[in-house]
């Protein structure tokens, strides 16, 4: 389980946004989310295959850039 503890004078806010930063270091906001409905094997193959290829064209984007 994902947990801060509070330093020696540090404030309620400060405290707060170190746990949040902890919470999306830790991907639990995704991994619930994702959770939440169900999704089936197509839709999650689909959905990898676009972000693979999102992936492919940012990496060949930057390679032209570079060769500018």
């Amino acid at each position: 389980m994902t947990g801060v503890r509070l330093r020696e004078g540090e404030t309620f806010e400060s405290l707060l946004k170190r746990f949040r930063k902890v919470v999306m270091r830790d991907g639990i906001l995704q991994d619930y989310k994702r959770h939440m409905v169900y999704e089936k094997p197509s839709e999650r193959r689909k959905k990898a295959r676009i972000a693979a290829r999102r992936r492919w064209l940012r990496k060949l984007r930057r390679l032209q850039e570079e060769l500018r």
